[in-house]
C-alpha cells in the first residue's frame, strides 16, 4: 500500500512539474485572473440573469440548491479533506519550491487535497448539467470549459497538484449530484425543462 502511495505521488509530482513549467506572460495573466474568484462575478450575473429569465419566480429555488451545493463541496475539500489528510501544497513542499513557478497571489494555504476551487466549479456544474434542457448544450459545454480553466490554473500557478484537481472534482461531481437528487425529490412534480414555459 505504501509503495503505490509512493508511486502515485511520484507521478503526480512528475505531471504537476510537466504543467507548471509551461508559462509564459500572457498565460500567466490569464491563469492568474482564472484562479481569482472575485474576477468571475460578471459570469455569475450573467448565468443569473439566464436562469431569472429561464425559470423566473422558481429560480429561487434553484439559487439555494446551487448554494447548498458551493456549501457541500466547500466544506467537504477546505473543512473536512485538506484538514484530515493534510497533504502538503506543492507551494509548501520545501523540494519543489525552487522549481516551482507561482503567480502573483501566492503560494496560498497548507494543505491542498482536495481543491475546493475544483470542487466548487464542478459541483456547480454537475447540478447545472441535470438542470438545464438538452436545447442549452451549448452553455453546459461553456461551464464545463470554465471548470477545466480554473481547475488548471490551479496547477499552472503552482498550488495544487494534478490529484488535487482531479479530488476536487470528484467531491464537486458527487455534491452535484446529491443535492439534484434531493433537490428533484422535493420537486418531483415539476418538469425543470419545461419550466420556463409554466412560470
Amino acid at each position: 500500500m505504501k509503495s503505490t502511495l509512493e508511486y502515485l505521488n511520484r507521478i503526480d509530482t512528475e505531471l504537476f512539474l510537466v504543467i507548471n513549467e509551461k508559462h509564459n506572460a500572457f498565460f500567466d495573466t490569464i491563469m492568474f485572473w482564472a484562479s481569482d474568484k472575485l474576477f468571475w462575478f460578471p459570469f455569475y450575473a450573467i448565468l443569473l440573469i439566464f436562469l431569472i429569465r429561464l425559470y423566473k419566480k422558481f429560480t429561487i429555488y434553484i439559487l439555494l440548491a446551487i448554494a447548498a451545493t458551493i456549501t457541500l463541496c466547500d466544506q467537504t475539500a477546505s473543512g473536512l479533506l485538506k484538514n484530515l489528510i493534510k497533504r502538503l501544497r506543492p507551494s509548501h513542499e520545501p523540494a519543489l519550491v525552487p522549481f516551482i513557478h507561482l503567480s502573483d497571489a501566492g503560494p496560498g494555504g497548507n494543505y491542498g487535497f482536495v481543491s475546493s476551487h475544483s470542487a466548487n466549479a464542478f459541483g456547480l456544474v454537475t447540478f447545472l448539467f441535470f438542470l438545464l434542457p438538452a436545447r442549452y448544450n451549448w452553455l453546459k459545454i461553456i461551464l464545463l470549459f470554465w471548470a477545466l480553466l480554473v481547475s488548471y490554473s490551479r496547477i499552472y500557478n503552482g498550488v495544487h497538484y494534478p490529484f488535487d484537481i482531479l479530488g476536487g472534482a470528484f467531491v464537486g461531481i458527487l455534491a452535484g449530484c446529491l443535492i439534484w437528487i434531493i433537490f428533484k425529490s422535493i420537486f418531483k412534480t415539476k418538469t425543470f425543462n419545461n419550466k420556463e414555459e409554466s412560470s
